[in-house]
């Protein structure tokens, strides 16, 4: 029993390694984000303009405002990995103290503070569904999504074991305009970008 599982674990860790290369070896050459996930690799087809990036700066800027100096509200390289959990991500947004990001390669993701996601156009249910399985197996104690389709998010926090793995109990929802908690960290959620066509049913 013992020599199957971790054989399966070595299988399964040797995959991982293999996706991650890939994914390593293409980012510059292909549009969008490429990541890794229990599934597979997801490569998510986002606009490199417009409401999802700026939707990025404004959230940015208004941490920034109301966290210490050496807390940041980062965006761009380097992904997040847990090798032994088979996940790399890159969230839109990682709130993580200076301190924890000199660090060489990936971030640890429990040294993240909060992990923020704009939802892209291409691939909501990456954000929704994956994301929010995802984010508690790796130790992000907060995880925000904003959804420009629909002018509406959730703020997930408080990990706890379920038969499933770890998951969030606790979610939030918000509209566009309130004041939304992410972490300790209270910011404004006015004036935020949509996306111009209606998403029926989103």
């Amino acid at each position: 029993m013992t020599i199957a599982s971790g054989n399966a674990r070595q299988g399964a860790s040797h995959r991982y390694k293999a996706m991650r290369d890939f994914v390593q070896s293409t980012d510059d050459s292909l549009p969008g984000k490429l990541e890794v996930t229990k599934e597979g690799i997801v490569h998510d087809m986002m606009a490199p303009v417009g409401p999802h990036e700026l939707t990025t700066v404004h959230l940015r800027r208004r941490l920034e405002k109301v966290m210490p100096e050496e807390i940041v509200a980062h965006t761009g390289e380097p992904d997040v990995e847990d090798e032994a959990e088979g996940i790399m991500r890159r969230p839109d947004v990682m709130v993580i103290a200076l301190s924890d990001m000199d660090v060489p390669g990936s971030f640890d993701p429990r040294t993240l503070l909060a992990a923020i996601e704009i939802v892209s156009r291409s691939n909501p249910d990456n954000d929704w569904v994956s994301k929010v399985r995802d984010y508690p197996l790796i130790g992000i104690p907060a995880y925000a999504i904003f959804d420009p389709r629909t002018g509406t998010g959730a703020v997930l926090t408080d990990i706890h074991a379920t038969p499933e793995g770890p998951r969030y109990a606790t979610r939030k929802d918000f509209v566009y305009g309130e004041d939304v908690t992410i972490g300790d960290w209270t910011i404004s959620t006015d004036g935020l970008p949509r996306y111009q066509d209606p998403v029926s049913g989103a």
